[in-house]
């Protein structure tokens, strides 16, 4: 195997890994809310304010009536309110509620929590070196597309 070989089966090990600490964060609350319904509440608590719809369909990459049953299941559970647009009344917004964000917010503490559990199981000038490296790869990598994401929920 050569150089190049080897640094990709590490870096799969250590992508399993990530996925591990992802899938325990959004295990907890799979109970109430499904892996793209809680993709919607993350595409959301990113957002500088209400989405219109059709644009969250768009990003998630569904057709608008999938995402309006999708958005409704939402509103029923109480994670995001729909409303009207005043100068449009044939657009919808979709907006996170407090409870929306509380629940993307425990997912991500929880996810936080492991990730740095992990680190501090590193040694001091170690762990720079892996920060080092993250960062080299998410910039080589670059910021993935939503719909790579769509089937974890992340």
């Amino acid at each position: 195997m050569n150089q190049l070989d080897t640094a990709a089966a590490e870096v799969l090990m250590a992508s399993r890994a990530l996925l591990g600490v992802i899938a325990r964060s959004v295990a907890p609350v799979l109970d109430r809310v499904t892996v793209p319904q809680f993709r919607v509440l993350v595409l959301l608590s990113t957002s500088d304010g209400p989405v219109r719809s059709g644009d969250l369909a768009a990003a998630l990459g569904v057709h608008p009536s999938t995402f309006t049953r999708n958005a409704d299941r939402l509103v029923t559970a109480g994670w995001v309110r729909r409303t009207e647009n005043p100068d449009n009344r044939r657009e919808t917004f979709i907006e996170l509620t407090a409870a929306g964000a509380e629940l993307v917010e425990q997912v991500t503490v929880h996810r936080r929590r492991e990730i740095r559990s992990i680190l501090a199981r590193i040694e001091p000038a170690e762990r720079d070196l892996v920060l080092e490296a993250m960062k080299v790869f998410a910039r080589a990598a670059g910021e993935p597309h939503v719909r790579d994401l769509l089937a974890l929920g992340v």
